[in-house]
């Protein structure tokens, strides 16, 4: 005779035993949603903000080649079929490629800090580093812009090209390395002006009638609690045998 089947057991719903549904339980696929702190919020909108910033800047970078490309001063060069030689030899227009370089990198520096602050009214190292790596990416882009779409760099095969006497541009170089800098340090100070100046500011706090903070601890003795000294103008006790009173001058 063989047992009869039973069904395999059921938890009750009010069995305090039973696991968990997956998930921690209604709700529970948002739980580490809910669970986040504001703090850590903020930190990712602020890190999301500043790699949009430094994005932004880097691209700015072509419009800087450009526009180094088109305002730097050329060297002039002529050849004589057998070398190359300066056209000018006491020009300065190498020494004014490095300078327009540098002016227009601290112009858009101030510019992208100018709008990065428009944009988000607040400070914060994120924001700032963002400024000074999307720079050192932008200059680096901008110079490599520059040069590559400039004059070509083989002198020699561009003198036989133009002929013997024929002026012609050098490559554009940029000889002052520290030039790619410019932007990220003129971009960092403006922010760091504009964050001090239209910046928030913190609350003040409240101050009371006696030079307090409004709800510090208050100097004197507590209200109901007995005077240290009796008062001056209190009445000496008279002496309960008859003597002089209490207090009072010996006769």
């Amino acid at each position: 005779m063989t047992a009869p089947l039973t069904p395999p057991h059921q938890p009750s719903p009010d069995d305090p035993w039973q696991k968990p549904p997956k998930g921690g339980g209604p709700g529970g696929s948002h739980l580490g949603t809910l669970l986040r702190s504001p703090e850590d919020v903020e930190l990712r909108a602020e890190l999301r903000r500043a790699a949009l910033v430094a994005v932004a800047v880097t691209v700015a970078g072509v419009a800087l080649g450009l526009l180094w490309l088109w305002l730097a001063p050329r060297v002039p060069l002529v050849s004589d079929d057998t070398a190359v030689f300066l056209s000018d030899s006491e020009g300065e227009e190498a020494i004014g490629a490095d300078g327009t370089f540098v002016l227009l990198a601290l112009a858009f520096g101030a510019v992208s800090a100018a709008l990065a602050f428009w944009f988000h009214r607040k400070g914060g190292i994120a924001l700032v580093a963002a400024l000074a790596v999307g720079g050192v990416l932008g200059s680096l882009l901008a110079w490599q812009i520059g040069t590559r779409l400039g004059p070509t760099d083989d002198v020699v095969a561009h003198a036989r090209e133009v002929g013997k006497g024929v002026i012609f541009d050098a490559p554009l170089e940029l000889h002052a390395k520290g030039a790619l800098l410019a932007w990220s340090l003129a971009a960092m100070a403006v922010h760091l002006g504009l964050t001090a100046l239209f910046g928030p500011r913190d609350a003040e706090p409240e101050w009371g009638v006696y030079g307090e903070p409004s709800g510090g601890p208050a100097y004197g003795p507590a209200p109901g609690a007995p005077s240290a000294s009796p008062s001056p103008s209190s009445p000496p006790s008279p002496s309960p045998e008859g003597g002089p009173p209490s207090g009072g001058p010996a006769a």
